[in-house]
């Protein structure tokens, strides 16, 4: 039987969220710093942090509003680049999900591509360009398989990172000097995988996934 996920459990692979940019904030700054303005985690902090209390107080009824609620506030919450670009991908995801109660694995899936469609679309980026999508792309495809999959190839992605030159955003105007260093865009994306693996496995310890 497929496992399906209702409203609650988006709910809290987004607290997970959070707690894992709160843990890892200085991390993601120290990485901007190298390469850009050095306010990446401290502003995915305030973002994920607005978004959890925005979610308590006021719960969506379905997966999909859960997803375009958490991005909209992060378009109001966080400025910079990296509001604009995670509310987009979360709001197209849930969007895409539409009014379904329950949705599975590979539902969920297909919508988050949907909404790296949008990232890219939004940011002029592709895989390749040193940049979030260098994460979120292989993590969807890996999504598609299990969660642990796109765990994996979330954080693989970000790593595979480190070599290239960038090509957007404040980064490519380093040119030559961002080759060495992670992407923190694609690191902060490599925890939103993370966080929703393990939520997947508290939804069902010990139990493999059904297929």
């Amino acid at each position: 039987m497929t496992q399906t996920f209702e409203a609650d459990f988006l709910v809290r692979w987004l607290a997970a969220v959070a707690q894992a940019v709160d843990r890892e904030a200085d991390r993601l700054t120290e990485l901007d710093s190298a390469i850009g303005d050095a306010d990446h985690g401290a502003n995915l902090r305030r973002g994920f942090a607005a978004v959890t209390e925005t979610l308590a107080e006021d719960p969506p009824a379905t997966p999909g509003a859960v997803l375009t609620a958490a991005g909209r506030q992060l378009i109001s919450t966080v400025g910079g680049a990296s509001g604009p670009l995670y509310g987009t991908l979360l709001r197209r995801t849930g969007k895409t999900l539409g009014d379904d109660e329950r949705v599975t694995r590979e539902q969920l899936a297909e919508a988050l591509g949907s909404g790296v469609a949008a990232v890219s679309q939004l940011g002029g980026a592709q895989v390749g360009d040193k940049t979030m999508l260098d994460a979120l792309t292989p993590a969807v495809e890996g999504l598609r398989e299990s969660f642990g999959a796109g765990r994996a190839a979330a954080e693989e992605g970000a790593l595979a990172t480190v070599p290239l030159r960038a090509r957007k955003g404040r980064a490519s105007y380093l040119g030559e000097r961002s080759v060495g260093h992670q992407d923190p865009g694609a690191t902060s994306s490599a925890l939103l995988f993370a966080a929703l693996d393990e939520t997947a496995r508290a939804e069902t310890p010990g139990v493999e996934e059904a297929s």
